[in-house]
């Protein structure tokens, strides 16, 4: 069964996630849900000509103000989840919604916040049959749409958090390789795990440097599967050809340590050699890739190819 979670006032909130939010659909496991989000303020509205979303709109006026953040999707609650358990969310389709998107950086922001004094912002033409994006000066850039902010809901004794900063409940993840195709495991930490989704993204580089990649509206479908037979503290994921652990903290250095720790173990564990073989076949096999620097929180993700999880 498929369900549908269109986007609207009543089902989206703006920059924050929280496990006091109540669920807005509420599914069994197995089940699929095609989710609707969209993306960016009023001033990040393209010139006429272009399609906006009409519940883009209609968010924007329920608003007395203009939040920080993120605009997600969801809660979406799946029965029987338990704190201790882990959310298996795999991504069957990623499509766009509309045919534009943004992108834009600001004074005081990004990888070099001090390198660029002056607000700027554009406005990208997307190509949904070709599934490229227009860049102002003709260069066409393929698309590869995914969800930069996928998560469930944090441990009710951190309060709100804002949707900015990845955590160990995912979030603000803007992981590249989670496109149609791959697996995200995420650790649930209240009742009904609490899944939302938003900040679409046509494409991005790793880093995401200037803080925005090419946000748009998208529309995925998913299929939630709970999981009471694994123990993660932090997200995981898996693409068709690769096991991704990642690391999330302040300080890049912390980053490269949890992720790097985290494959060390998934390794010991499918494989079933020492550690100290895993630290080796790392050094050998595995990449360490920079997923972002610029949401407080910085991102790496360390990825194997699943050829070498054999023995």
């Amino acid at each position: 069964m498929t369900h549908r979670l269109s986007a609207s006032p009543e089902t989206c909130r703006w920059g924050y996630l929280d496990a006091g939010t109540p669920p807005v659909l509420t599914i069994r496991s197995g089940e699929r849900v095609t989710i609707e989000t969209v993306s960016g303020g009023p001033d990040a509205l393209p010139p006429a000509g272009f399609h906006v979303p009409p519940e883009l709109l209609a968010i924007h006026a329920a608003e007395t103000g203009i939040p920080q953040g993120h605009i997600l999707t969801g809660p979406v609650a799946i029965e029987g989840a338990r704190p201790g358990d882990v959310l298996e969310v795999r991504i069957l389709d990623v499509s766009l919604r509309q045919d534009w998107g943004f992108n834009r950086h600001r004074p005081l922001a990004g990888t070099l916040p001090d390198d660029f004094p002056v607000f700027h912002q554009m406005t990208i033409p997307l190509d949904r049959a070709r599934l490229t994006g227009r860049m102002p000066w003709g260069l066409d850039i393929p698309l590869s749409p995914f969800f930069g902010v996928m998560a469930v809901a944090p441990p009710p004794e951190w309060g709100r958090c804002t949707s900015i900063i990845p955590r160990a409940f995912g979030g603000n993840l803007d992981n590249k390789e989670l496109t149609a195709g791959s697996t995200l495991y995420l650790p649930v930490f209240v009742e009904g795990a609490l899944f939302s989704c938003g900040d679409g993204h046509g494409a991005q580089g790793d880093g995401e440097v200037n803080v925005t990649a090419i946000e748009t509206a998208l529309s995925g479908t998913f299929e939630f599967v709970l999981r009471k037979d694994l123990r993660l503290t932090s997200p995981q994921a898996e693409t068709p050809s690769h096991v991704v652990t990642m690391g999330l903290d302040p300080d890049l250095d912390r980053c490269v340590e949890r992720a790097l720790r985290d494959m060390i173990d998934l390794v010991v564990a499918r494989v079933g050699i020492t550690r100290d073989e895993a630290y080796a076949l790392c050094s050998i096999a595995a990449d360490l890739r920079v997923t972002q620097t610029v949401n407080q929180h910085k991102g790496v993700h360390c990825m194997l190819r699943k050829d070498y999880l054999v023995r």
